[in-house]
């Protein structure tokens, strides 16, 4: 095993070196980077859009919350289940291929998701846009580790979220305006020819550099490598409280919140919208003051335990006092509680520190997947929660959910955030790990 790894790390410094000469002036690599993480923010839009014309599809459709849970949810569960599949893809076919496929699939998946009437051909339209969208982060990730030195990936990765959160920002209040002014139909087709624009650009500028000393799984068993992560019990005890803090972030910002400010604080989407927009706002801060503090106090666990039960508060606060909140309260609350979802970094980083250098792409990988797997679990148990508490007012074929209903069913958000702090603490008291065994 210490053999492998020392294979794999010099192969991937022989690839850093021909790289760094390859790339004397860094127009080309900053070029395919540019592209791959303007899908990544591009893939942030197909993922907040359904809370914003939530109503709509509902109307649509002939749907309640339980099913539009289930249709959010889809997203994250392709999301989730291409992060393995799409590494392998990546290291197979190349980005260009890959990266402009999944672009194409975004963009005819959110067109068809317009014409069609049938309620199976929109579920399967989510999901489709949920595992193309696998492709904008590894994508970018791939493509940094192909044309920059490895001192340099860190940076290039964090400038990628960044950007990406960028697109977050504009899914918010400029996407609801269009919305509001065009109609949502139009508004999502423009998205989707946007997507088939921006799949041929892909097609034809990316490219991977002249070498090819890619594939480090040649000397590795990747089956073997993820048995070994996916068995380590301290791995999946930060998994699974990576997803149980999620709900902040994936659960109320991602779709619940727009449609939940609406009702309770009686403001228009685009106003709702923005303070959604907050959330996200805040990650962009987030990430550089969470690892500050992780290395000051020499430890990322504490950090990401605490950051479990401030968000449980931050919500508790919100959701007892809802409209009795002033505003600029309220505002203060969704920017650190964007803040405090930047926690993820530190999970990342947990888990890399932790194994060996040749398992650290299956860590991140498997942590990933899990944590995009919080959304489908959210999604499904808010609009579950929303239907069980409905007040059975019905409007237009459609149910209308009160105050009363928002708050007990977003309730799970912070209790799960508090469950998920526990739990951490726990895996940092854990000493066993299977990983290190295998060192």
């Amino acid at each position: 095993m210490i053999k492998k790894a020392q294979q794999s790390q010099k192969i991937v410094s022989t690839n850093e070196n021909i790289t760094t000469k390859l790339s004397d002036s860094y127009f080309v690599p900053v070029l395919m980077w540019g592209l791959a993480t303007t899908f990544f923010a591009f893939q942030f839009i197909m993922r907040i859009m359904p809370g914003l014309v939530m109503p709509d599809l509902m109307q649509k459709f002939q749907i309640n919350a339980t099913s539009f849970g289930f249709f959010a949810s889809l997203y994250y569960f392709g999301y989730a289940g291409m992060q393995i599949p799409m590494a392998w893809l990546l290291d197979k076919f190349g980005p260009r291929i890959i990266i402009s496929s999944c672009a194409f699939i975004c963009a005819i998946g959110t067109i068809l998701l317009v014409y069609t009437n049938y309620w199976l051909a929109a579920l399967i339209c989510r999901f489709l846009i949920g595992a193309s969208s696998a492709a904008g982060f590894l994508g970018t990730s791939k493509l940094t580790l192909l044309w920059f030195p490895t001192k340099l990936y860190a940076r290039m990765i964090a400038l990628n979220c960044t950007f990406g959160l960028m697109g977050a920002l504009y899914a918010g209040r400029p996407m609801s305006t269009l919305v509001h002014k065009f109609g949502w139909e139009t508004v999502l087709l423009g998205v989707g020819f946007i997507g088939l624009l921006m799949a041929t650009i892909f097609s034809l500028l990316i490219r991977s550099p002249n070498h090819t000393a890619e594939a480090l799984t040649d000397d590795i068993h990747i089956l073997k490598n993820i048995k070994i992560v996916m068995t380590d019990k301290r791995f999946i005890i930060i998994a699974i409280a990576n997803l149980l803090m999620v709900g902040t972030l994936e659960g109320f910002a991602d779709v619940w919140g727009v449609s939940y400010l609406i009702t309770t604080w009686e403001i228009s989407k685009k106003d709702a919208a923005s303070l959604t927009s907050l959330i996200f706002l805040g990650m962009i801060f987030g990430a550089p003051i969470l690892a500050y503090i992780a290395d000051k106090i020499k430890s990322a666990y504490k950090v990401v335990s605490a950051t479990g039960f401030l968000l449980a508060i931050i919500f508790f606060i919100i959701l007892s006092w809802n409209t009795n909140l002033y505003s600029w309260f309220l505002y203060v609350l969704l920017f650190l509680a964007g803040i405090l979802c930047s926690y993820q970094v530190l999970v990342f980083s947990i888990g890399v520190s932790s194994v060996p250098p040749y398992l650290s792409s299956i860590t991140v990988a498997f942590l990933n997947c899990v944590n995009m797997l919080g959304g489908s679990f959210f999604h499904g148990i808010i609009g579950y929660l929303m239907d069980f508490f409905h007040n059975n007012i019905i409007e237009n074929s459609v149910p209308i959910y009160d105050v009363r209903t928002y708050t007990y069913a977003l309730s799970i958000i912070p209790i799960a955030a508090m469950v998920g702090g526990i739990m951490v603490i726990y895996a940092n008291n854990y000493k066993v790990s299977i990983c290190k065994k295998n060192r």
